[in-house]
């Protein structure tokens, strides 16, 4: 399995946003998600950290 989780990094701590996430696509200050159940979110914010190994994708809100 390649799907990966996507995290929010919030006041110092990761807050689960979606399971099993097969696509992401980043795009001016929002990052659409979609997993293998076809839920989506979108998220006002970037990428943070990539942890491919771990499946593991952590978002941050843009600084205002």
């Amino acid at each position: 399995m390649c799907e990966a989780n996507a995290y929010l990094y919030e006041d110092g701590r990761e807050v689960l946003v979606l399971e099993s996430v097969d696509e992401v696509v980043a795009n001016a200050g929002e990052v659409f998600l979609r997993n293998i159940f076809d839920q989506r979110k979108t998220v006002a914010g970037r990428i943070k950290e990539l942890q491919l190994v771990d499946h593991r994708i952590i978002l941050e809100r843009l600084p205002k």
